[in-house]
């Protein structure tokens, strides 16, 4: 058989629509960097450009043995090209109206942060509330264990311990509250 680079287009076709490899590599090759240029023109963006093209050479690979032009192969894929470019308009179009549908939503209905806002004071308030439950050796603010120890005359491990247990009774209060609470945040 004669070299792949001596055939014609329509003959490449008909070996492509036999799923020979390499028809689909010289075609591949042949028209590559024809159809980049082209997408580049269009896009200015040369990774979009890249994928274009990819996509209309794995289209060609994948509908091989149907939809394939009899002839004018180089039309094929510069219409290929044209057909990928408006569809990616389009929905970089819907993509851009989508998100300025969000923007004005969430600009227009600011009841929902004031909401938020209402349950984490509720929950901070809460949470104060238990830690002034707490007895005094548990609740103290700010300071190292080093610090709290000296303050009480206890040691460093006595004041880890009592800091263990007081975390562990908020989370135990604070556990149910929680849950409510981030269930009404995902509403």
């Amino acid at each position: 058989m004669a070299s792949y680079e001596l055939l014609s287009d329509n003959e490449l076709i008909q070996l492509l629509k036999a799923s020979d490899h390499t028809a689909y590599t010289e075609i591949y090759h042949r028209y590559f960097y024809l159809i980049l240029a082209h997408a580049y023109k269009k896009l200015r963006d040369e990774n979009l450009a890249k994928d274009v093209v990819q996509d209309i050479f794995a289209n060609l690979w994948f509908r091989r043995e149907h939809n394939l032009p009899t002839s004018n192969l180089q039309g094929y894929l510069y219409i290929a090209a044209r057909n990928k470019i408006f569809d990616l308009f389009a929905h970089q179009q819907v993509q851009s109206k989508y998100i300025d549908s969000l923007n004005e939503f969430l600009n227009t209905h600011s009841s929902v942060p004031t909401d938020h806002l209402v349950r984490e004071n509720q929950l901070k308030a809460y949470i104060e509330k238990e830690i002034q439950g707490l007895t005094p050796k548990m609740r103290k603010d700010n300071l190292s264990h080093k610090e709290i120890a000296e303050k009480l005359g206890t040691s460093e491990n006595n004041v880890s311990t009592q800091i263990t247990t007081a975390l562990r009774i908020l989370r135990t209060k604070l556990g149910i509250i929680a849950f409510f609470s981030t269930f009404f945040i995902l509403l």
